[in-house]
């Protein structure tokens, strides 16, 4: 009996040991969420799921590039193609999973008409969500730019302001922050939720979801194919996440698979 029971420790010892195992870069909401969600699924197929939860956009990005960490799931593609770009690194996308439509909210007035001459306005520093609020605010008809449609666009690619709105280009984390500092904020969607707001019901103007910004799960060229990363991207768009995000998050997330 004695020596089952040593060989059953034994065995399970090795099934332990043989589990893949991948660490995964995420902000909280919603991509930490999501993938603690599919954890039990992957351990299911042998695969070890370690989430580590980051406040900004940048070092996820590193700690994938420098080998600390297997993958990201935080940012989408023009993002991730002017994070290469400038920082010289080679990391690729995977698979796209969601879209989170971008917003502007307000805690000083009710519709965009009743922004007044010179209101300040708060948008990301980074260029593609920069120009993203950039866009949107286009679209809405506050401002017109020198090329409506560049994506990396900043305040000095604006061509008619007829508002003569202030910008300031701040954090994308810290906006939600400043939300009663200004007069309008152009917020992501994963830190306004962080925040409490409810993107469907409190953005004055928010993106369809037809938007072109699909968040992507990230990794390096020399692990994006191995067998871990494969059955994590498949739980990532399988038809569990699809109805869980649609359940979770009413609209705020829509799923891009």
């Amino acid at each position: 009996m004695t020596k089952i029971l040593a060989l059953a420790a034994t065995l399970a010892a090795f099934s332990v040991q043989a589990a893949d195992k991948l660490t995964v870069a995420a902000t909280a909401v919603p991509h930490a969420e999501i993938l603690e969600h599919i954890k039990p699924t992957l351990a299911k197929e042998g695969v070890d799921l370690e989430v580590k939860v980051f406040t900004d956009y940048v070092q996820p990005n590193i700690q994938v590039a420098q080998k600390r960490m297997d993958a990201n799931y935080f940012q989408h593609q023009p993002y991730l193609t002017e994070f290469n770009d400038g920082k010289g690194t080679n990391l690729v996308s995977v698979v796209g999973v969601h879209v989170e439509p971008f917003g502007a909210y307000s805690k000083k007035i009710d519709s965009l008409d009743q922004l007044e001459d010179g209101a300040t306005v708060a948008i990301p520093n980074d260029p593609t969500n920069g120009g993203r609020a950039l866009l949107l605010l286009q679209k809405a008809g506050l401002i017109k730019l020198k090329d409506s449609s560049k994506i990396t666009a900043t305040p000095r690619d604006i061509a008619e302001n007829p508002k003569n709105l202030n910008f300031y280009e701040l954090e994308a984390a810290t906006l939600p922050r400043v939300l009663s500092q200004v007069d309008l904020a152009m917020i992501n969607t994963n830190y306004a939720l962080e925040a409490g707001l409810n993107p469907t019901k409190d953005a004055l103007i928010i993106e369809g979801a037809d938007s072109p910004y699909v968040n992507i799960l990230v990794a390096r060229p020399d692990n994006k194919d191995s067998d871990a990363m494969k059955k994590l991207a498949d739980a990532l768009t399988s038809d569990d996440v699809r109805e869980f995000i649609k359940e979770k998050y009413k609209g705020a997330v829509v799923p891009a698979f």
